[in-house]
C-alpha cells in the first residue's frame, strides 16, 4: 500500500510517496498533488507556448517526436509510464508534459522561422565543493528559466526495491534534472551534471533525453564519471570565485550570492535566468539546507538532517571551487 506524506516549508511544498504498485501510480499521485503548480507552469511557460507547441503541431516535428518517444519509451518504460501518470493526475495533455521533458532535445531542431522572442537559455548552475580541516561542504545555485519561479517542489520517492531518492523537481518534469540525492549515498545528476548541455555537433535527433538520464542517475548505486563544461559563462564565474574567500559556510553563501559580474553573475536575478534556490549539503553533519532567495541575506526555507547523505565522490581530492 503506497504512503503519501505532504508538507509545506515557506512556500516550498514537498511530497513523500511510495512504494507504489507501479510507475504510473507514482506519476499520477505526483501529478494529482501538484496539479496547481503544473497547470500554472504550462500556462505561463513562453518557451512551451510560443515555440514547442507550435512546432509540435507542424509537419516538421513528426519524425523527431516519433523517434524521441519510441527511443525513450523503449529505454526507460517505467519513466515513460510515470510521465503518463503525471499528465493524467494533473489533468493536462500528455503532449505538453512530453514537450517539457524533451525541451532540450527539441529546441535545436525548431526551424529558425518558427523561433519567437521567447529565447531558451542554458541552465548555468554554480557548484562549490570544499574539503578542508574545518568543513566538507557541497553548495549549489539552482538556476533556470524565470518561468520556473514558483513552479518547483520536493519529491521523496520510496521505490519498491527499498531504495529512495529526494529530488528538487520542476513542475511537470521527472524528478529530477535539478538537484537530489538517494539512499545509496549518492549526490548524482542535479548538483553536478544537470547543466552540462551538449555542444551543437553532439546533438542527435531522437536520442535519449536529459531528463530520463538524470532520473536514471538519481536511482544509481555508483557514479564513475565526472563531466566538465568550459563555456564562457562557466569560466567567467569560476574566475570570479577564485578570488573570493571559501574558508567558512558564510563565505560560500557570499560566493553563491555574488553579482559582481553584470553579464555572468554567480547569483542570477533575471530577466531570463533566475536562481531558484541555493542548496547547501554539509557532509560532516549530514544535513541539507535549501535557501529560496539571495543566500547572503535569506534564512533556509528547509533545513533537515539527512542520515542517508554520504558523498561517494572522492571529495578528499577536491580542494577548490568547481563550476559546471
Amino acid at each position: 500500500m503506497e504512503s503519501i506524506i505532504t508538507g509545506r516549508i515557506t512556500g516550498l511544498e514537498m511530497l513523500e510517496i511510495g512504494p507504489c504498485k507501479d510507475s504510473y501510480e507514482m506519476g499520477f499521485l505526483i501529478g494529482q498533488r501538484f496539479s496547481r503548480q503544473i497547470n500554472s507552469r504550462l500556462a505561463k511557460d513562453l518557451i512551451l507556448r510560443n515555440q514547442l507547441l507550435p512546432f509540435a503541431h507542424s509537419p516538421h516535428s513528426h519524425s523527431l517526436l516519433k523517434s524521441l518517444s519510441e527511443n525513450n519509451m523503449r529505454r526507460y518504460p517505467n519513466y515513460w509510464d510515470e510521465l503518463q501518470g503525471t499528465a493524467q493526475g494533473s489533468g493536462v495533455p500528455f503532449l505538453e508534459i512530453m514537450l517539457l521533458n524533451f525541451r532540450k532535445e527539441i529546441l535545436p531542431f525548431i526551424p529558425k522561422a518558427e523561433e519567437s522572442s521567447s529565447i531558451d537559455t542554458n541552465d548555468d548552475c554554480s557548484d562549490i565543493l570544499v574539503v578542508s580541516d574545518s568543513m566538507a561542504v557541497a553548495a549549489h545555485n539552482e538556476d533556470a528559466n524565470i518561468a520556473l519561479v514558483g513552479h518547483t517542489y520536493l519529491i521523496k520517492g520510496n521505490l519498491p526495491n527499498g531504495s529512495s531518492f529526494t529530488a528538487y523537481t520542476y513542475a511537470g518534469e521527472l524528478p529530477s534534472c535539478a538537484f537530489g540525492f538517494n539512499s545509496h549515498g549518492l549526490i548524482p545528476a542535479g548538483v553536478h551534471a544537470e547543466s552540462v548541455p551538449p555542444s551543437k555537433h553532439e546533438i542527435d535527433a531522437g536520442a535519449i533525453g536529459r531528463n530520463f538520464i538524470c532520473r536514471d542517475l538519481l536511482e544509481a548505486q555508483s557514479i564513475d564519471d565526472a563531466l566538465t563544461e568550459n563555456d564562457e559563462n562557466s569560466l567567467s564565474r569560476q574566475k570570479r570565485a577564485v578570488v573570493l574567500p571559501k574558508a567558512s559556510r558564510k563565505d560560500l553563501l557570499l560566493l553563491l550570492g555574488d553579482r559582481n559580474d553584470s553579464k555572468y553573475p554567480i547569483y542570477m536575478g533575471g530577466p531570463l535566468l533566475y536562481t531558484l534556490c541555493t542548496v547547501v549539503v554539509n557532509l560532516d553533519e549530514k544535513t541539507l539546507s535549501i535557501i529560496e532567495g539571495d543566500p547572503k541575506e535569506t534564512q533556509p526555507s528547509l533545513s533537515s538532517p539527512c542520515p542517508d547523505l554520504v558523498c561517494m565522490m572522492e571529495l578528499e581530492r577536491l580542494h577548490s571551487y568547481h563550476d559546471y
